[in-house]
């Protein structure tokens, strides 16, 4: 009987060892979008809840399974290229320009994030 035991034991142990180290390995990459906006936050609440809605649509939820970081230029153009830069160094994945002077300013900075222009009327031309 005791030997019969012995590698029950030894089994239950390297499960327990595997679970352990299971727990213990890095949660996977959150996704963080930059949300690169002219102008201030209080400018169309609506819009900006109608995104978020959308990715809880797809099943993103942010501050769960995604990150948005916003940068408000506050109606201050030439505010963008900085808030761009910053963007950059937050390591976003993705930059949301919700206009084509947003979406200008991120193209200067970078050529390996992908940029979504939401809302342009000729996105080639600008």
């Amino acid at each position: 009987m005791k030997k019969a035991a012995v590698p029950s034991i030894l089994v239950v142990v390297v499960l327990l060892a595997l679970a352990v180290k299971a727990q213990a390995q890095q949660p996977t990459k959150v996704p963080r979008i930059g949300y690169l906006v002219a102008s201030t936050s209080s400018l169309n609440p609506s819009f900006h809840e109608a995104f978020r809605q959308g990715l809880r649509d797809l099943g993103y939820f942010e501050g769960k399974n995604i990150l948005i970081e916003y940068r408000y230029a506050d109606g201050k153009p030439e505010r963008l290229p900085e808030l761009a830069d910053e963007l950059i160094r937050l390591k976003v994945d993705l930059i949301v320009a919700p206009t084509a002077t947003g979406a200008r300013a991120a193209k200067k900075v970078t050529t390996t994030i992908p940029i979504v222009m939401v809302n342009a009327g000729d996105p080639i031309g600008s």
